[in-house]
Order: structure tokens, then sequence, then C-alpha cells
């Protein structure tokens, strides 16, 4: 389609985020995207995995199947869409559905699809309707029955009524696996026929060596399979017995520790003995005496008299015809008869195909029977029907339904930034620590993710969220509101929600710290304050409990120790009150100069006129906390979404700021309803210990009695 140029496109921007943001809103803009300068995409690329979105609209605006959607494939999207419509306003409205008349009859490829949308509602039963739904092309088996030709090349055995060549078919599906035909049914294409034949050719040959040398391969005839399932049975217990016997043989003194001991017959006398029991399948096949032939009806352990009974009637009987025993060369001999059979196992091939009994074959494979089938695979590949056509369908009633969305997220951000929807990169909620996050990403590789992650600048908590019968998925929430005294790592739980509704047991596994709020800033300071204080009032306690601990085991130890000793023995120095006056009195001195140094403070504000009393207090106050205010202002000002999308594979083409009031917008503070009622009365509260406000009267009530003494009062 060819855009005049004779006046170029007027663009309409809004500010948003901190940046310029072109707006997508009329029919023309879209007809002239392709104009827009790249520079001014909010997005250059982003991936089609992660994101809450239609996988499929994603892979057909994928052209190359790279699994990354970019600006080319999204103008070649719009440019096409435009040419097809005749009025493109109508993807700015909601739903699936298209009116046959905004299909663009004037060119040739419009109404080839409204000819094909026509006879899509036609098979569906809705002739004469006037919109297509994507609900319209849902059943592939409506659109394309198994039993016409679709032009796909794919053949099911509905399709032929030859039940050679249905037989074929399934055999084909049987051994080289099925192809999918536009009915949903499965069939045979020319690449699996193809691949069937080959695979049948190999299987004939190796069963041909089997016809050609039956004398060899074949040695028990029709029953040979059976014969070497017999022996290889016992062939681990016959060759353990006549090792034995030639071993006693050798030596007549080893023929006694071969067989079982006395000792071995009486641990088992008192079990409950039977055919199955292993006790009994562990000991020899049959008693064991020098240079002994292997008996094969008496004698033999009644563990394996069901098995070799089977080896003397598959293998033995064949062979030696009814003996009752068998030497060591003739087991030997029976081995050498069932090499060749083994060789050819071996060599049997890797494909389904061999297991078709040879006789098959024939019948299978008929010259007619092949012939017509690689006839139907070429009528259908060449049938001229619509499929192509409803694919087409498809994908226009998927981007007539995902287009602009997924515009609103990549040319510009105006769905994060709205807050009417939400973007395609937000997952869903977290509620965790009385309050939601709604700024949640899905996460594919964490430690990818943390690395460029905290360039954001933002206050991240990644999660593992599990769900019974969903594999686990692990996300990343950002936290704009609120504080983080009480978010610990690991093992603090909360509940994501994603964009179904369905609720994940979310788990914290990593935290970024980052400032959160101007609030939590200006008290971070007197926190850090109180922190500190109290883990040195328990250090302290700690210690000073860890000593007397120490000094009471002394002490204990001394006095035993005392009453042990001689007469004689000089006693300890005596307690040297003087050095405990000196202690004392230093003590005294370094209060006495915190209590003038206090003193100094209360007269000097107490000086000061009324009116500038609170404004010593605030000053004092911004002292405190205006570093940390003001280093958290500057840095909740720097917050910016592009790492964040970056790390998970974006790539962000505009520097999206998440200032300080978009951002208390993205993370919700448990608050109070309007109008509720609240009670403070509660039965379970801490009761008020009067000391605090005593120790302070006290210590006021001493400083006024030092300024009074000091005479700076009058």
């Amino acid at each position: 389609m060819s855009v005049s140029s004779a006046a170029p496109h007027r663009w309409r921007f809004f500010r948003s985020g901190g940046f310029d943001q072109v707006q997508i809103e009329t029919a023309d803009d879209l007809r002239h995207l392709a104009e827009l300068d790249q520079k001014l995409w909010a997005v250059l690329a982003c991936p089609t995995a992660g994101l809450e979105f239609d996988d499929k609209t994603l892979k057909l605006i994928d052209g190359d199947g790279d699994g990354r959607i970019r600006v080319h494939e999204l103008r070649t999207a719009v440019q096409w869409v435009c040419g097809v419509l005749r009025d493109p306003n109508v993807l700015f409205e909601p739903g699936d559905s298209l009116p046959l008349n905004a299909l663009n009859d004037a060119t040739p490829e419009g109404q080839d699809l409204l000819a094909a949308a026509r006879d899509v509602l036609a098979r569906v039963g809705r002739p004469g309707a006037e919109s297509l739904a994507l609900a319209d092309l849902a059943d592939p088996a409506r659109l394309f029955p198994p039993d016409q030709l679709n032009g796909d090349g794919i053949v099911p055995a509905t399709l032929t009524p030859d039940a050679a060549v249905q037989a074929l078919i399934a055999q084909v599906v049987a051994t080289v696996g099925a192809q999918t035909d536009r009915s949903g049914e499965p069939g045979v294409s020319a690449d699996t026929l193809a691949a069937f034949l080959a695979a049948a050719d190999e299987a004939r040959q190796w069963q041909a060596r089997a016809c050609d040398d039956t004398a060899q391969i074949m040695a028990f005839g029709d029953g040979t399979a059976a014969a070497l399932a017999a022996f290889d049975a016992v062939q681990p217990k016959v060759d353990d017995y006549f090792t034995r016997c030639r071993l006693a043989a050798f030596d007549d003194r080893a023929a006694t520790a071969l067989n079982p001991a006395d000792s071995q017959y009486a641990e088992i006398a008192g079990l409950a003995l039977s055919e199955a029991r292993q006790e009994v399948a562990a000991l020899p096949l049959a008693k064991v005496t020098p240079g002994a032939a292997l008996p094969l009806v008496e004698g033999i352990n009644p563990a394996w008299q069901t098995a070799m009974t089977a080896l003397r009637s598959a293998v033995v009987a064949p062979v030696l015809g009814d003996t009752h025993q068998l030497t060591w060369e003739q087991w030997q001999a029976l081995s050498q008869k069932l090499t060749a059979y083994r060789e050819w196992l071996a060599a049997k091939p890797a494909t389904p195909a061999a297991d078709v009994p040879a006789q098959q074959w024939d019948t299978l494979l008929a010259p007619e029977t092949v012939a017509a089938l690689q006839r139907l695979i070429e009528q259908d590949a060449q049938s001229d029907t619509d499929a192509a056509l409803v694919d087409t369908l498809d994908k226009l009633l998927h981007l007539r339904r995902d287009l602009v969305t997924l515009l609103r997220n990549f040319v510009n951000l105006s769905d994060f930034y709205s807050g009417d929807a939400r973007a395609v990169f937000q997952a869903g909620t977290l509620y965790i620590d009385q309050r939601s996050c709604d700024l949640c990403l899905r996460v594919s590789d964490m430690a990818r993710h943390a690395a460029l992650a905290p360039l954001s600048g933002a206050y991240l908590v990644y999660c593992q969220c599990v769900r019974q019968g969903e594999a686990p998925i692990t996300i990343v929430a950002a936290m704009t509101g609120g504080d983080a005294d009480e978010m610990m790592v690991p093992g603090r739980n909360g509940v994501f929600y994603d964009r179904l509704g369905r609720d994940w047991n979310a788990s914290v596994v990593k935290v970024v710290e980052a400032p959160i709020s101007v609030r939590q800033a200006f008290w971070a300071p007197y926190k850090r304050v109180a922190r500190m204080i109290g883990e040195q009032i328990q250090k302290f306690a700690a210690a000073r409990d860890k000593d007397i601990e120490a000094k009471s085991a002394e002490r204990v130890a001394d006095v035993g120790a005392t009453t042990q000793t001689p007469a004689d023995t000089p006693r300890q120095q005596a307690f040297d009150i003087a050095k405990f006056a000196g202690i004392f009195a230093a003590i005294g001195l370094a209060l006495g100069a915190l209590g003038t140094a206090l003193a100094a403070v209360i007269t000097g504000f107490l000086g000061l006129p009324a009116w500038q009393m609170p404004l010593v207090v605030l000053g004092v106050m911004l002292l405190i906390s205006g570093p940390s205010v003001l280093l958290a202002w500057l840095k909740l000002r720097q917050r910016n979404l592009g790492p964040l999308l970056d790390a998970n594979g974006w790539a962000v083409n505009i520097r999206a700021r998440i200032n300080i009031p978009f951002g208390a917008s993205l993370t919700g503070v448990a608050a109070l309803p309007a109008g509720s009622q609240r009670s403070i009365q509660d039965p379970y509260a801490d009761k008020a210990s009067p000391w605090p406000w005593l120790i302070l009267l006290g210590l006021l009530l001493a400083g006024l009695f030092w300024i009074w003494r000091q005479g700076w009062l009058g």
C-alpha cells in the first residue's frame, strides 16, 4: 500500500514518564506508522516469551521466527492489515470479530479473503452472517472435513475408501509417526511416506538374511526364538554348575566346599520353603560331582525345575533327542547353534518396521497400493482449496484483536502509564507486607536479571512462586510505596495473583535495596539510631549477664579453695575504698560536664523567643533527616523502567522514568476504608509504665536545680 507524500502526517504526542510518546489512536496513525522515525519508538525489540499476550499473535508477527519482535516486523504487520481492511479504525474496537464489510474488496487479496470468509461461515453453519470471529475458525474439522482434499499434502486414512491404502497409512503412522492434517486427524505426507519406504527396505533386507541362511540362523526352525529365550533363562545357572563340577574334577577337595554346607541348609530349614524362595534359587542347580553331566529330569534344584524343563523341550530335544542328562561339550554345542541367530538379532534395524512380519510386506507394499497413496498425496497438495486463505483470515483476526494492544506497549508505553490497562510485561500483583505491588515481571534467569535490574533504582523483591499443578515461576516486584522495615530474606511469604486471577504462594528469595519513598527516608536516621541503641543495649546486657555468670562461678570456686587453704596462707588484699572513691569522682565529673552542657542547651533554648522555638526544633530535624531525604529524593527521581525490561531481553529505546507520584500509584499501601469506625480500646495493649516519665522528670528537675545553683535564673 502506498502512502501519499504530498503532505506529511501530523503526529500527536503526549508526555508521560518524563518523555514524549507518540499517540496511536486513528487509522491514519496506523497507515503512516512506517514513516515514524524509529528513534521515537519506545521499544526497538521485545521477546515473544514471558509476556501476558497471545503467543500465536506474537508468532504470526515474528516473521523470521527468532523469538523476537522487531520494528520492521511490526511495521510489516501494520502495513498488511491496513491494506486488506477498508477502514483500519476497527482495530481500535475491542473484540475479535470482523465485519465482512470491513474487508477491502477493491484489491484482489481483499476479494479473495471476503470469498473465503463467506465460505467459512457456510461451513460452520452461519451462512449469511455479516461478521467473522476467531471462534468460527476454532474447529479445523468443521472447516476441513477429513474426507475432503484440503491442500496441505497430508492424507488421513478417512480420505480414501481403499482398505489397502488405509492399512498402509496406518502402518506409516505407526512406524514413522503422524503428520497432523488440517482436519486435525493423523495422516501421511510425502516425506513420511519416503521415510517409511526406506525403513521398510532396510527391514526387509534384514529379514531376508534369515530366509537366505535358514539352516544357520534359524537352526531351530520356527521355534528358534523360543529356544533362545529358554537357553538364556538358564545359561548363567548352567554355566555355574559346570564350572563347579570342573573345579571339583581339578581338585577333589573342592567338591565339598562347592556344595551347600550343612549350616546353609540349617539356616533355611525353619523357613516356609517354596520354589519361589530366593534362598532355594541361590543353591547350585544340581549336586556338584567331579566331571559330572547335568541332570535334566531328576536331581535338579526345585527352583529351576520349570526353566530346565523348558530348556529340555525347546533346545535339547530337537538336537539330542529324549536325553536325561547334558554334558559340558553338548552344552557348548547347543550354545554354538544359537550364535548365528544372536548375531542376526543384534543387527536388527532400530525401526518399528523390523517388527512387521516378513509375509505381510508383499501385501502392504504392493506397487499399486504405494502408487495410489502417492497419487493421493499429490492430489491433496495440488488441490485448489482456500486453506491458505483460511490461515490468512486467522492471522487477520488475531491482529484485529491484538495489534493495537501490542503497539501501545511497543511504539509507546501508554498502557503502562495510563493506568487504564496493564502493560503486556506486567505479570500480576504481589500482596506482601500490607501492600500490593502492581509492577511485577516474570523472570526466566534470575542471576542475569539481578545483575542488570538494580540500575533501575527501584527497590526490588524477587519471589519464587509455586502453585499446585503448575511449574514454579520466578517474579520480580518493584516496591514503590511504604517502607521495608519488616522485609526478611529469605522466608518472607506473600501471595501472587497472575493475570488470570490465579493465586500463587510467593516466597522472597532476594532483595535489591533502594529508596522506596521520601517518608521512609525522613524517618530512616531515627530508626537507624534507635536500632543501634537497641543493639548496643542488648550487647551490653548480654555482656553484663555473661560477666556476672563468670564472676559467680569464680567466687564459688574461690570459696571452695578457701576451705582447703592452710591457716598460714596469706589472705587476699583488702578492699581499697580509696580506689573506688576515685572512680566515683571521675564519674561525677563526667556527669557534671554532661549536666553543664545540657543546662547550656536548655538555657539557650529557653532564652529564645517563643516563635523561634519551633523553628529551632524544625531546623534540628532537617539537620538530621535532610541529607537522607535529599539523597532519596534524587534517587527516586532517577528510577527507570528500562533496566527491568532490558534484563528480560527487551530493547527499550527511551528512559521510562518512574517518578515519585507515578511510583506511588504502582504500590498500594494498606489503609482503612473511608467512613470506617475505629475503636482505640485494646484489651491486650501493653500496660504503660510510669518509670520512663519519672526518669525524665527527675532529669529535668536535676537540670533546673543545677541551673539555680549556678545562679543563672537570677
